[in-house]
C-alpha cells in the first residue's frame, strides 16, 4: 500500500491598508495575507492545522503577525 501525505500552505491576499510601519517608520501600504496550513492525504487538503494573518510592509518588507479579530476589522481598501 502506498500512502502520500504532507502539509500544504495556501496564501490568500485579504487586502491592502495604509499604515505606519513599526520597523521603518514610513507611512506605506501594508499587505494583509491569510496563510492557512492543512494536512493533506493524496493531495487533498483535509484537516486545518494553522491559520495566520500576516501584515507585510511594502516599503521595507518586514512582516508582522496580526491577530484574527484585528485583521477582520482593518479598513482594507
Amino acid at each position: 500500500m502506498f500512502l502520500i501525505f504532507g502539509l500544504r500552505t495556501s496564501v490568500r491576499r485579504s487586502g491592502v491598508v495604509a499604515m505606519v510601519c513599526p520597523n521603518c517608520g514610513n507611512h506605506a501600504a501594508q499587505v494583509i495575507t491569510k496563510r492557512s496550513t492543512r494536512f493533506s492525504v493524496f493531495f487533498v487538503p483535509l484537516i486545518p492545522i494553522r491559520t495566520r494573518y500576516v501584515r507585510q510592509c511594502s516599503f521595507c518588507g518586514a512582516e508582522y503577525v496580526v491577530p484574527k479579530h484585528e485583521a477582520r476589522h482593518l479598513p482594507v481598501g
